[in-house]
């Protein structure tokens, strides 16, 4: 499964340990969220996971800039 969350961007993972929650229940929670929204939560999934990889990114490029 960590494979897996790695591949997609690893925003249920990132929510569960800042929230203290298995990241399971996370992913059951925007699997839910994804039917009684009619798909919107996988666009609110998209736009977590670009946006955490921007900051990593620009993470990155800051820690090589202060080398």
């Amino acid at each position: 499964m960590r494979i897996l969350e790695q591949s997609l961007f690893g925003v249920c993972q990132k929510i569960g340990t800042y929230m203290r929650v298995s990241s399971a229940h996370v992913r059951l929670y925007f699997i839910y969220a994804a039917f009684f929204t009619l798909g919107a939560s996988f666009f609110v999934y998209l736009i977590l996971g670009f946006w955490m990889n921007i900051r990593r990114l620009q993470r990155r490029h800051w820690n090589l800039l202060s080398r």
